[in-house]
């Protein structure tokens, strides 16, 4: 299996960069379509679980778009062949000092574009010191 092919890195890492301006700017439309439309799609939040399109996009829908704003720090995406992808970044808010969140989104290339067919966001204290294994 070919991993970080550089044009389907570059594909992932445009849709990834158009989810995170979708989210800071609460732009609803964007962020339902890049979810896919199915039963199976789920998002674990910070206070929510949510199974199927319907009770993402409700989510979305219902949340307020106040203090939405983030910088994010250590993003990594990796492809898997030309058809999945696992993006994970960490993410700070003003409004939250000492917290570091972090999120995972699953990749699936389907034919009208890549969609998100699983996601996790949670936030914990902010580790003393950062490492990595790799």
């Amino acid at each position: 299996m070919d991993i970080d092919l550089p044009d389907v890195l570059a594909e992932v890492t445009a849709q990834f960069a158009r989810y995170e301006e979708a989210l800071v700017s609460n732009d609803v439309t964007v962020l339902d379509q890049l979810f896919h439309e199915d039963a199976r799609t789920l998002r674990y939040g910070i206070a929510e679980n949510l199974y199927g399109y319907t009770e993402v996009t409700a989510f979305r829908a219902a949340r307020s778009p106040a203090g939405l704003m983030r910088r994010t720090a250590r993003t990594l995406i990796t492809t898997y062949g030309r058809d999945a992808a696992v993006a994970s970044t960490l993410f700070y808010r003003d409004s939250a000092p000492g917290k570091v969140g972090r999120q995972m989104q699953t990749w699936v290339r389907f034919v009208g574009g890549w969609r998100i067919v699983a996601a996790h966001v949670s936030i914990i204290d902010e580790p003393k010191s950062l490492t990595t294994g790799f």
